[in-house]
């Protein structure tokens, strides 16, 4: 791949990507012979109780690369644009940016800008693409890479890599398996389509599926839902928001949990016997609890809460 790259001096890349999902993307352009010029990435957010500002994953990682990083809260003065295309790039690579780019941006390079997105297009277009596969109980997911378009996630496919789902996976560990496959994938797209080797899929309109941003109040337990509903929820939802519900006026979050036959009233805890522990009714099965976080605590098994929460037991959690 490299040697493809040499007889090819004047190629530039520019990539845009924030979180800790785009790094295996980045790096393995570097890391491959990929001439990246350029990172542009989201600007440093406070967090934590002091706010401090942290820099986003990938302007660390492309720091150690030893590349050149631009943060700008948008895309859109003419400042901003005149300043990407002194970059003069070939190529956009775009990964978990968290911008829509303008019609301005997509201009820019000399030949288009491609996207890494984590599904299998056009199922689960948006920005919560791998939540939405574990809401939806798909058995697989993927990624796709693509042409960006103005209307988001609608460009034509280049290449695609199927994934299945485990029932252990959450949005986390999901994420972290698709991230390093969409770096090996980005690199064989983006070769053979400089090359003229592959064949652009264009999309089926009729098979789309959309993935609205996830906010934090989405985590929020409804007992009154079917147990898989919840535990699909769960794992959606974590690592953040977090699926939570409140007891004794503060929030309980449920960071692992099972699917039990068995009926109960909506939102009752109940004891289980074995590395379960607690079960809590819900409308259509139990929902068995493995690790769960009060607030102001440290996440912990069940068994563990239940030794210094014993009157857990019996409570009634609100819808």
């Amino acid at each position: 791949m490299l040697e493809f790259f040499i007889r090819r001096p004047s190629l530039r890349i520019v990539f845009m990507g924030s979180p800790e999902s785009a790094v295996p993307s980045l790096e393995y352009l570097v890391l491959n012979g990929f001439p990246v010029v350029a990172v542009y990435t989201r600007p440093d957010r406070p967090a934590g109780r002091g706010r401090t500002l942290l820099p986003p994953p990938v302007k660390l990682a492309a720091a150690r690369l030893g590349l050149t990083v631009l943060q700008p809260p948008g895309l859109k003065s003419g400042e901003d644009l005149q300043r990407l295309a002194d970059f003069k790039p070939d190529v956009i690579v775009v990964c978990a940016f968290g911008q829509i780019l303008t019609h301005a941006v997509l201009d820019i390079p000399s030949r288009q800008c491609l996207n890494v997105h984590f599904s299998l297009l056009p199922r689960h277009r948006g920005a919560a693409p791998v939540a939405a596969a574990i809401l939806a109980g798909d058995e697989f997911t993927g990624v796709s890479t693509q042409l960006v378009l103005q209307k988001l996630d609608t460009g034509p496919v280049l290449s695609t890599a199927a994934v299945p789902i485990s029932p252990r996976d959450n949005t986390g560990t999901l994420t972290a398996r698709l991230s390093l496959i969409g770096a090996n994938l980005l690199g064989d797209s983006l070769t053979g389509w400089l090359r003229g080797e592959i064949i652009l899929r264009p999309q089926d309109e009729s098979a789309a599926t959309y993935s609205g941003r996830i906010k934090k109040d989405d985590g929020y337990i409804v007992w009154h839902s079917p147990a898989v509903d919840i535990w699909r929820r769960v794992r959606a939802f974590y690592p953040w928001p977090g699926c939570y519900t409140t007891w004794r006026g503060k929030q309980l979050k449920i960071n692992e949990s099972a699917v039990l036959p068995g009926s109960a009233p909506a939102g009752h805890v109940l004891e289980l016997p074995g590395e379960l522990a607690v079960g809590v009714g819900t409308g259509e099965g139990i929902l068995g609890v493995k690790t769960l976080q009060l607030e102001g605590r440290k996440a912990m098994s069940a068994e563990d809460f239940l030794r210094g929460q014993r009157d857990f037991i019996g409570a009634r959690l609100p819808d």
